[in-house]
């Protein structure tokens, strides 16, 4: 009888997933639902390296840096996962460094076009999406963003459509060992608002399906923040956190405009304990492209904004 072929993506996918039953702690592909050592709080700590973008450190120093500063973990973007290793970086050796030092490579912001109508586009951006996993995979991570790239222009996308192309994308992440986050982008004309991410995401008919919402990007699609609890906290593994002013008004506020947690009008504390409510236990991924934080020294931004999330979270649950 013949050997069974080896594949090395099932492999990698069998083991994020093994021991998931272990001493009867859920996971998710393989990270349990629990504080860390430098963390008690029922939120893990992370983050997204948009925000010190600009500073245009290369990604083992954003890992470093993440560590340093006292993170759970960092969400980091495809394109410098990318140019580290085309400038001679070893992924693997820096997926150790992370574990090492117990910092969760959490989630990575990546761009494919799997979304669109255009059934060619289409197939090349599921092509892109398995590329950046099976590097992402190699680096230690286990999910990346899934935004609604190439359908944010024009109004009107089938969104039953969206949801079978999104169970494409799921079964693309089951072969290579990480999940797909369905992404809320609330400039988009498609999956601004989070009825129309809950029904995706629901409609995909996925045992994977998830949902990656955002302070920010809610605020700006017009949903309001009650809305959250219309979801499972066990689907949404990661939650980008934010902050927005009263100026701008909703319709032209930008990325831009966004700040540290506690410093806008947000609802943070409703939002918080909404989160803990719904049996949320991921990571909080401090996601902002503020130019003014682009212009500072990138520890000064990563520690502040890790304070800020903390006192947040702190103020929220508190008494609670």
């Amino acid at each position: 009888m013949d050997q069974p072929t080896f594949n090395r993506r099932a492999a990698l996918a069998t083991a994020a997933v093994a021991g998931a039953t272990t001493l009867g702690i859920p996971r998710v592909f393989g990270q349990p639902f629990l504080p860390t050592k430098r963390n008690s709080s029922p939120f893990r700590f992370c983050l997204n390296t948009s925000t010190i973008r600009e500073q245009k450190l290369p990604l083992d120093e954003q890992v470093d840096l993440a560590i340093e500063c006292g993170y759970d973990g960092i969400e980091p973007w495809m394109r410098d996962v990318y140019q580290y290793e085309k400038q001679g970086g070893n992924v693997e050796q820096l997926a150790k460094r992370a574990s090492d030092a117990d910092l969760r490579i959490e989630s990575a912001i990546g761009f494919a076009n799997w979304i669109v109508d255009d059934a060619e586009k289409r197939k090349a951006g599921l092509e892109t999406a398995r590329k950046d996993m099976e590097i992402l995979a190699r680096l230690g991570g286990r999910r990346i963003a899934a935004p609604p790239v190439g359908a944010t222009r024009q109004a009107g996308l089938d969104l039953h459509a969206a949801a079978a192309r999104y169970h494409d994308l799921l079964d693309v992440g089951k072969e290579m060992g990480v999940v797909p986050q369905l992404e809320l982008w609330g400039f988009s004309k498609n999956l601004s608002r989070l009825g129309e991410l809950a029904f995706v995401a629901a409609e995909a008919d996925h045992p994977d399906a998830c949902v990656l919402p955002d302070v920010y990007h809610i605020y700006k699609g017009g949903s309001g923040f009650n809305g959250l609890r219309m979801f499972n906290g066990r689907q949404v593994h990661a939650f980008h956190i934010n902050d927005y002013p009263a100026d701008p008004p909703r319709d032209t506020i930008s990325d831009a405009d966004r700040v540290y947690p506690g410093d806008g009008v947000a609802p943070l504390t409703d939002i918080l304990r909404t989160l803990r409510d719904i049996g949320f236990r991921g990571a909080l991924s401090l996601e902002l492209f503020n130019r003014t934080y682009w212009k500072q020294d990138a520890k000064l931004v990563a520690t502040t904004g890790l304070s800020k999330m903390k006192t947040a979270v702190s103020k929220a649950l508190a008494n609670e």
